[in-house]
């Protein structure tokens, strides 16, 4: 991406956000116009397959704190095609006319892009004469597994829309069978030395670019650039006890980086889909829950019921007198954990009431309540109230 991309393009316009979006509403509409674009979703649609690729390219910069804030900072100063006539009050150093912020900006001697680092896209050089390299960006993406997965770990296949190498040409931008040619200009640094008056400058080269390299013959797949937007078939390694929300990083697999620098990550948020008899303690979520319904008896008198687990079943012996609401722990039941060891499966009895009874069970339970009519569980309650 290129100083003069930035100032052209309106990122912020095309994802349909206001410059001041925060980076929660930029993913919205990012994901919003993804899922409305996707190639898809409108096959054979190449104006779709365009916009998507730009929407796509508006998201990899405003996702990125760093990048955006350049972005903002570029399009800030030369807002309206760049100051060329002087600075704002007049005045030029040396007394040299056309003077242009490209040159204040500049690196090298006289230029305050020493002072404070490269403003546009953060690049770096790869040595003394060789051109300049920029680390691909970050790329975030989704994908919802099963609870039973999460909590065992899985390999789950994903397909990613992102900006990655072109595979047409290998990445170099040139149409295949060619290839580029060292700037006859620069020599392939990528930036040029001119004076002005009392002051030398550096600045990016304009016949390259700033590349370093001249391409007579573009790819006609990615235009030059060296990176398309396009759909990648990855598998994710998903560990062993995952959380609903967590992120898995791979390393090396976001957009490619420039000039030979390395790719950026790939960052997938889980979404666990939840399951019908088992949860995660919210206190360690290695711990898994249960409850299982008893009757009253069986928590009066105590009883020994049959627990599932994940993999098969436990016995859980439920003493006499058990409270409906009380929490058991069955130790190693849990998710398993990197180190060998598993959490714990937390059972929780509740009394289950039955909504119709017949006329034996009615007249039984009523000589149970007068055989208890002593008992009153409230007792304590009214005595706090006097």
């Amino acid at each position: 991406m290129t100083q003069r991309d930035w100032i052209e393009k309106d990122y912020y316009k095309e994802l349909g956000v206001s410059s001041d979006a925060s980076p929660e509403e930029i993913k919205r509409a990012y994901r919003k116009l993804a899922r409305e674009l996707h190639p898809d979703a409108n096959p054979g649609d190449a104006k779709a397959e365009a916009r998507f690729k730009a929407v796509s390219e508006a998201y990899g910069v405003l996702s990125d704190e760093k990048k955006r804030k350049e972005y903002d900072e570029t399009r800030a100063l030369f807002a309206g095609g760049g100051f060329r006539g002087g600075f704002p009050g007049g005045g030029f150093p040396g007394g040299a006319q056309g003077f242009d912020l490209n040159d204040l900006f500049g690196r090298g001697p006289g230029g305050l892009g020493d002072l404070f680092g490269n403003l546009f896209g953060g690049a770096t050089r790869t040595g003394p004469t060789g051109p300049r390299a920029q680390r691909g960006a970050d790329v975030e993406s989704e994908l919802t597994i099963d609870f039973v997965d999460a909590v065992r770990g899985a390999e789950v296949p994903i397909k990613l829309s992102s900006p990655g190498r072109c595979d047409r040409c290998g990445g170099t931008g040139s149409r295949p069978g060619t290839t580029p040619r060292t700037c006859p200009v620069c020599g392939g640094v990528g930036l040029v030395s001119r004076s002005q008056g009392a002051f030398a400058f550096s600045e990016p080269c304009t016949q390259c670019r700033g590349s370093g390299r001249i391409i007579d013959d573009p790819c006609p797949e990615c235009g030059g650039d060296g990176v398309s937007t396009r759909i990648r078939s990855l598998t994710v390694r998903v560990p062993p006890g995952v959380n609903d929300g967590q992120k898995v990083r791979l390393k090396g697999q976001g957009e490619p980086g420039r000039g030979g620098a390395p790719a950026g990550d790939l960052y997938v948020t889980v979404h666990v889909t939840p399951h019908r008899l088992f949860g995660r303690s919210p206190k360690n979520p290695d711990d898994l829950t249960i409850t299982v319904p008893v009757t009253f008896p069986e928590l009066a008198r105590g009883a020994t019921v049959t627990v599932p687990t994940l993999d098969s079943t436990v016995t859980l012996r439920i003493p006499p007198g058990t409270a409906s609401g009380r929490t058991f722990r069955v130790r190693g039941r849990g998710v398993q954990k990197r180190n060998g060891t598993a959490g714990d499966l937390l059972v929780t009895v509740e009394v289950a009431v039955p909504q119709r009874l017949s006329e034996k069970a009615a007249e039984a339970l009523a000589a149970y309540a007068e055989a208890t009519k002593d008992f009153d569980p409230r007792a304590h309650l009214l005595e706090g109230a006097r």
